[in-house]
C-alpha cells in the first residue's frame, strides 16, 4: 500500500520494522495472570531520542525518571509495564522507576541512563519489583525482530486491541523506516502527550531536529485525540532514531527533513486514530474537520472542542443529528469567529448554512450516523486554514468500564 502521493509505503509491524530494533512482550503477572504486561524495546546501537510528556501537574515516577534519563537526547532501550502506574507512590516509586532502568541496563549491558521507563495502570499502588525484574530478564531473553506485536500487546490496559503502524520511505539514496506502537483507550484528552506511544526509526536525525519533528507531528496527531476529557499522570511519547539507515544526518533544514517529518506525522496520525477508534465503550469513530479558519491553530482548537463535547458524543451515540450541539461546542473553543457564516455537514449532508438550519432529511442524517465512522465538518468561511480532531461516541459502556476499573 502506497501512502501520500507515493512518498512512503505502509509496512506490517511497528517498532521493530526499522533496522536494528528488537522488542518483546511477556507476562510478568504484575496485576492479572494470563496476559502480557511487560514490554521491552531495544536498539542495537544508542539512538538519538526525543519525548513528549503529560502536562498533568501530577506526574508519575517513570515520567520524572525518563525526563532525567533523556536529558542528554539519547537512549537505547525502553521498558514498560502495564497494570500499575507507579504514580503517587512517593520516594519509593522514584526508586522503583530508577531500579527498572538500572536493572534493564544490567541485563542488556548498557548504561542505565540510556533506558526509558514507562508505566500505565492503577494509580497509588507500588510496583511488585520482584515480578518486574523477573519480567525484564525474560523479555531481554526474548528480544527479536518479530517481537513488536507482543510489545504492543503488553502495554495495553483497557485497550481492546494492540496498536502498531510502520512506513518505509527514501531519504536521498537511502531507504528509511519509521514504526510505532501505542496504547490508549480512556483517560485521553488533547494536552500533550495523551497516552503511551513508542516510535522508532533507522533514519539519522540530530537530537534537536528530532525533538522539533516530534513536537510538530504530535500537535497534529496525538494532541488531536480526545476520548473523555481526562489527562493521565503517566502519558508519554518517545521517539528513537538509531541512524542505521545510513542517510546523511538530518539537521532540520534539508528537504529530506521535511519528508521525514511528514512520514512521522503519518505514523503518529494512524496511531492516534487507532486510539480514537478504540475509545472505552466506543461504538463509533468520530472525525471532526474544520475548514475556512484564519489560522491552523484556531481550526484545531475548534475541532478538538467539538470532538470532546460530551453532548456531541452522546448525540452521535444516539444517532441524533442535533447540529446545535456542534455549533455550541465550536463557540466555547475560545476562538473568535462569525457564527452567521458557519456551514455544518454531517457526512456529506449539509444540515446548517450561514449559521441557520436547513430543511434537511432527518432520516438521511440518522442513516449517516448509523455508520461505524462519522465525519462532522464545519466551514467557518473566514479563511483558508484547516484542522482535524478525532474522538468517539459516549456510550453506556464507558461508565461501566470506568466504574469497575480496579476490579
Amino acid at each position: 500500500m502506497i501512502g501520500e502521493a507515493t512518498r512512503w509505503e505502509v509496512l506490517p509491524g511497528g517498532v521493530t520494522a526499522p533496522e536494528g530494533f528488537q522488542a518483546a512482550g511477556v507476562g510478568a503477572q504484575i496485576r492479572k495472570k494470563g496476559r502480557r504486561d511487560l514490554a521491552l524495546v531495544y536498539s542495537r546501537v544508542p539512538a538519538a531520542a526525543a519525548a513528549l510528556y503529560t502536562q498533568n501537574q501530577v506526574k508519575a515516577a517513570p515520567v520524572l525518571v525518563s525526563k532525567e534519563n533523556l536529558a542528554g537526547g539519547a537512549a537505547q532501550a525502553i521498558v514498560v509495564n502495564s497494570g500499575i502506574a507507579n504514580a503517587c507512590t512517593g520516594p519509593g516509586g522514584i526508586a522503583d522507576a530508577r531500579r527498572m532502568a538500572s536493572f534493564t541496563g544490567e541485563v542488556l549491558g548498557i548504561p542505565p541512563g540510556l533506558v526509558v521507563v514507562a508505566s500505565t495502570g492503577v494509580i497509588g499502588v507500588p510496583l511488585p519489583m520482584e515480578k518486574i525484574e523477573k519480567g525484564i530478564r525474560e523479555a531481554a531473553a526474548s528480544l527479536s525482530r518479530a517481537g513488536g506485536s507482543a510489545a504492543a500487546e503488553a502495554i495495553m490496559t483497557t485497550d481492546t486491541c494492540p496498536k502498531e503502524y510502520a512506513v518505509k520511505f527514501r531519504l536521498g539514496e537511502k531507504e528509511a523506516t519509521l514504526g510505532g506502537i501505542a496504547k490508549g483507550s480512556g483517560m485521553i484528552h488533547p494536552n500533550l502527550a495523551t497516552m503511551l506511544s513508542f516510535i522508532t526509526t533507522d533514519a539519522a536525525v540530530a537530537p534537536e531536529a528530532l525533538a522539533g519533528a516530534l513536537r510538530w507531528a504530535g500537535a497534529r496527531s496525538f494532541n488531536a485525540v480526545t476520548i473523555d476529557g481526562d489527562t493521565s499522570t503517566n502519558d508519554m511519547v518517545v521517539l528513537l532514531a538509531n541512524g542505521l539507515a545510513g542517510n546523511k544526518p538530518l539537521t532540520g533544514e534539508e528537504p529530506d527533513y521535511f519528508l521525514f517529518r511528514e512520514a512521522l506525522l503519518a505514523v503518529c496520525r494512524e496511531l492516534a486514530k487507532m486510539i480514537a477508534r478504540d475509545g472505552e465503550g466506543a461504538t463509533k469513530f468520530l472525525e471532526v474537520r474544520v475548514k475556512g479558519a484564519e489560522r491552523e491553530e484556531e481550526a484545531c482548537l475548534i475541532a478538538r472542542s467539538v470532538a470532546g463535547s460530551n453532548l456531541v458524543k452522546a448525540a452521535v451515540f444516539g444517532e441524533d443529528p442535533n447540529w446545535g450541539r456542534i455549533v455550541a461546542a465550536a463557540g466555547y473553543a475560545g476562538v473568535p469567529f462569525n457564527p452567521d457564516r458557519v456551514d455544518i455537514f454531517i457526512g456529506g449532508l449539509q444540515v446548517a448554512a450561514q449559521g441557520r438550519s436547513l430543511d434537511f432529511d432527518e432520516e438521511e442524517a440518522r442513516a449517516i450516523l448509523e455508520a461505524r465512522e462519522v465525519v462532522i465538518t464545519l466551514d467557518l468561511n473566514q479563511g483558508a486554514a484547516e484542522g482535524l480532531a478525532w474522538g468517539c461516541d459516549l456510550s453506556y459502556d464507558y461508565v461501566r468500564i470506568n466504574a469497575y476499573y480496579r476490579t
